[in-house]
């Protein structure tokens, strides 16, 4: 059962791929992919897996989806079309034109018609594979609200006429950010959850990094692509040691480095080798080299600083976000200490994309508490506990708020 579970998962994302492009419906191309691995759980079982499962799991679909077509009259002009084309021997599995396929239903679902709020649900719901509820979950949201999300990005994509296809040369360097960003929004909630009890939602992450691996693959000569890829595995590697066992979160310099996973951080560190060669490096790429330098320092005090700094420098003429400057001056406060840094978070106070920003509240906290000035820092407290979102961030701004006012 473990083998046929593996093949779904690898097969499931190509065979709907596939089957949005030849049939121009991504709902059918669902309904029929569900059909052909629940026949393929009642059958491979007893009859044993297939030599080739994906082009048995094609075949199967394909009959469904023409009986489909063949029952609704609505779809009698596009049976018309596609008639000869579905009577044709099914593609191997093995070959590169699934992949490719696979790809398009990735810029389909970032096409940027869509509304940024449907478009990492979408990639969820048909790449990663999840279910309707596991997707609501995901963004914290009911499952009838996520599955009217869904069936309306599904609605814009067939009366908008968004192509099953890769953008060309020309388009793909502002289509692929968008993809990216999806990717990158899936892995953020997951390496610190948006609200709920614990800090990290694993699955999402990992979610995340197995949609980003498949976007590598297809497209390995895109150094944005591989910096994504590096900077995810990077931070990921430390997700063993950023809870406690009552899940309170660790910070950086107490974590116990022995419980990170140098396989990736091995797998990382070559990566941004590859991210950050062969011309201009790009925003993932750069973020992705700050993660490595965290990660290949022996401890805490060994952080080459002066490095991160120098790259926060870079990061910030590629992506000048109040969030970007917001984490050069933590940098600049591990460096040249916490009121350099405090005078570089007070330049970012009027920013209205910080006033409600946890990770801003609790930096200007915590270095307020480190020069002593435990009233503005109490406050400041206050203010990251009111933001907070998750019960470790809450659990957190409250412990800190207990030991200054034990002072």
């Amino acid at each position: 059962m473990e083998q046929v579970e593996a093949v779904f998962r690898e097969e499931r994302g190509r065979l709907l791929a596939a089957l949005a492009r030849r049939f121009g419906d991504l709902d059918l191309a669902e309904e029929v992919t569900s059909e052909a691995i629940e026949t393929a759980l009642l059958r491979w079982p007893v009859d044993g897996v297939p030599a080739n499962p994906g082009g048995w799991l094609m075949t199967t679909a394909r009959r469904r989806a023409v009986d489909r077509l063949r029952r609704d009259q609505v779809y009698a002009t596009k049976l018309a079309i596609l008639q000869i084309e579905a009577e044709r021997p099914a593609p191997q599995a093995t070959g590169d034109e699934l992949p490719d396929e696979r790809l398009q239903l990735f810029f389909t679902c970032a096409h940027p018609a869509l509304a940024p709020e449907d478009r990492g649900a979408l990639t969820l719901r048909c790449l990663a594979g999840l279910t309707t509820p596991e997707v609501a979950r995901a963004f914290l949201v009911p499952t009838a609200t996520m599955a009217k999300r869904i069936v309306r990005a599904k609605k814009k994509i067939r009366e908008a006429r968004i192509p099953f296809r890769v953008p060309d040369a020309a388009e793909l360097p502002e289509r692929l950010p968008g993809v990216l960003q999806v990717i990158y929004s899936v892995f953020t909630e997951g390496y610190a959850a948006s609200a709920g009890p614990y800090l990290q939602r694993l699955d999402l992450a990992e979610d995340a990094i197995r949609l980003a691996r498949i976007l590598h693959r297809l497209l390995p000569a895109e150094r944005e692509v591989t910096g994504l890829l590096a900077l995810m595995l990077l931070i990921h590697a430390r997700r063993d040691a950023r809870s406690g066992p009552d899940g309170a979160i660790v910070l950086l310099e107490d974590q116990d480095r022995g419980r990170w996973d140098h396989e990736l951080i091995s797998e990382g560190s070559e990566l941004v080798v590859r991210a950050l060669t062969g011309g201009t490096a790009g925003s993932y790429g750069v973020q992705a080299a700050i993660a490595a330098l965290h990660d290949e320092a022996a401890d805490f005090a060994g952080t080459d600083w002066p490095q991160i700094v120098a790259l926060y420098d870079v990061l910030l003429e590629l992506d000048p976000s109040p969030v970007v400057a917001l984490n050069r001056a933590a940098a600049v406060a591990m460096r040249d200490g916490a009121e350099a840094g405090l005078a570089l978070l007070d330049t970012l106070a009027d920013d209205p994309r910080l006033r409600d920003y946890h990770p801003y509240a609790l930096a200007r906290a915590d270095l307020l508490e480190r020069l002593g000035r435990l009233p503005a820092a109490t406050e400041a407290y206050e203010r990251a506990l009111a933001l907070a979102g998750s019960e470790p961030e809450r659990a957190q701004a409250r412990d800190r708020l207990t030991r200054l006012r034990a002072y």
